[in-house]
């Protein structure tokens, strides 16, 4: 049986940016994560060591947002490699990761980007 897990709007203040003041003062992001899996077997037993743990995909993403970076591809990019390598089981695993009102020179709710692997 396959599943979809997902987290969702996840937000972290961060330094991520191609400007010296987006790295000095930090803005705040939000990012969704999608993990497609075979969950047969926990489904059945109950027993969350055959399933992927949400604590755990919430401490990588955590993790992976404290690293600064110029350009968010490269963050979705290294979280959804995280994910990855701790459930290698996974079939497909997709981020969003969206900068809030970005300082683009006019008014704009967020840019993101969606990445899957």
């Amino acid at each position: 049986m396959k599943v979809l897990i997902e987290l969702e709007n996840m937000e972290f203040k961060a330094y991520h940016g191609c400007y010296d003041l987006e790295k000095k003062v930090g803005n705040r992001f939000r990012v969704d994560v999608a993990i497609e899996t075979e969950a047969g077997e926990a489904a059945q037993t109950d027993d969350l060591r055959k399933s992927v743990n949400y604590l755990t995909v919430y401490e990588i993403v955590r993790g992976q947002m404290e690293i600064t970076s110029n350009i968010l591809e490269h963050v979705a990019l290294r979280i959804a490699d995280a994910i990855r390598e701790q459930f290698p089981a996974t079939d497909r695993v997709t981020v969003k990761v969206s900068k809030l009102a970005p300082p683009l020179g006019g008014k704009i709710e967020r840019v993101s980007v969606t990445l899957s692997k």
